[in-house]
């Protein structure tokens, strides 16, 4: 099976079997060595000499830590609002409280930094920012370098949803002036899912000591302190996952985190190329790098053509999801994909569409993906 999903992606053979060593114990010298390494890899991942935390729980729980342990009472976050994970955070701020009030644009486009900075200058009262660099519901990326230069200069934190960029896009955490960067493990880092990465700069660590978040597993104060008590856990772990991620921090550092952005980037450069080759058009108008999104022909049932490319060729992508639903398909270029299998992926999809009914040059996408590459 080809998996070319969004998340999770295909976790190489090496790091499948780094979950298969015998159980440590998280309370020993072993398991904190183990810890130092990934909490170091993590740094590289980020761009970073930041705090980066270990959470057992999904980007989703990442996320949700970095919004509920930052965001002080007094001040309110503006939520860069463009697609489903973008709405996520809203209601993570309704959930816990938190005064917040949203910038949004249409689905398939990135508000810049032009307009978070008007809601900035409109109301001082703003002090944190949440965004999405990837939104993965619909393939598109913001620019994120040009946001956090928007945000220092209005003295407001920058939390970032990087569940779907972190190892796939270009992400400078500390050149950049970003404040909190979350991701998941499932999708460029090559894990299955289950943990949760959260990097913090003083900036923001000043702003969590300043109240009593009111997260408890989830409150990023706590994995800070064990951390800086000898490399510990707060709470028990998911230990094969922080020895397997081990391994593929120190992969990501092995190829070199610029050689796997330039990947991705030809990757998607090409499934771009095929999609328009083939009368199948990118959604987004700020396209992604990490996950391209299609548009489904008019009179192709997008359930169809994914379970028949998943039966008849083994290969996997997504679906569209919420107001998309039956729109888009999603291919992601994250992890360990590379181009032979997205020339498949495209070669099948191709194969499936022209026996639906669709009506193009049988050959076209994967030619023009080649010359993409």
């Amino acid at each position: 099976m080809r998996l070319l999903t969004p998340g999770p992606t295909p976790v190489p053979q090496e790091i499948l079997a780094e979950l298969a060593r015998p159980m440590v114990h998280h309370r020993t010298d072993e398991y904190r060595r183990i810890l130092r390494e990934v909490t170091e890899g993590l740094q590289y991942l980020f761009q970073t000499k930041a705090t980066c935390l270990t959470i057992t729980g999904s980007g989703t729980a990442a996320m949700e830590a970095a919004i509920v342990s930052t965001c002080a009472p007094g001040r309110k976050a503006l939520v860069v609002r463009n697609g489903k994970f973008a709405e996520r955070w809203a209601d993570v701020c309704r959930a816990f409280r938190i005064d917040h009030v949203t910038c949004d644009a249409e689905w398939g486009t990135a508000p810049g930094p032009d307009r978070i900075a008007e809601h900035l200058a409109a109301d001082p009262s703003i002090g944190y920012v949440i965004v999405v660099h990837c939104e993965t519901s619909t393939g598109t990326a913001c620019d994120l370098e040009a946001i956090a230069r928007v945000t220092r200069e209005h003295h407001a934190l920058l939390i970032v949803d990087a569940v779907a960029s972190a190892g796939a896009l270009p992400l400078r955490m500390d050149a950049w002036g970003v404040d909190v960067v979350a991701t998941g493990s499932q999708k460029a880092m090559m894990l299955p899912p289950g943990l949760g990465f959260v990097a913090v700069n003083d900036r923001a660590w000043a702003a969590a000591e300043s109240f009593s978040s009111p997260a408890y597993y989830n409150c990023l104060k706590a994995y800070r302190k064990a951390l800086a008590a000898d490399f510990d856990a707060p709470y028990t772990p998911a230990i094969p996952l922080v020895v397997a991620a081990r391994k593929a921090l120190a992969s990501i550092r092995e190829e070199g985190i610029e050689n796997i952005w330039a990947k991705s980037s030809r990757l998607a450069r090409a499934t771009r190329a095929a999609g328009r080759a083939i009368g199948l058009h990118v959604f987004s108008q700020q396209p992604s790098d990490s996950v391209t999104a299609l548009c489904v022909p008019e009179g192709i049932d997008d359930k169809v053509l994914r379970t028949r490319l998943r039966n008849e060729h083994g290969v996997m992508i997504a679906g569209g999801q919420g107001k998309l639903q039956g729109r888009i398909v999603r291919i992601g270029h994250m992890g360990q994909v590379d181009a032979v299998d997205t020339l498949g992926a495209l070669a099948a999809i191709e194969l499936v569409l022209a026996s639906m009914g669709h009506t193009f040059t049988l050959g076209a996408g994967v030619t023009a993906a080649l010359r993409a590459m």
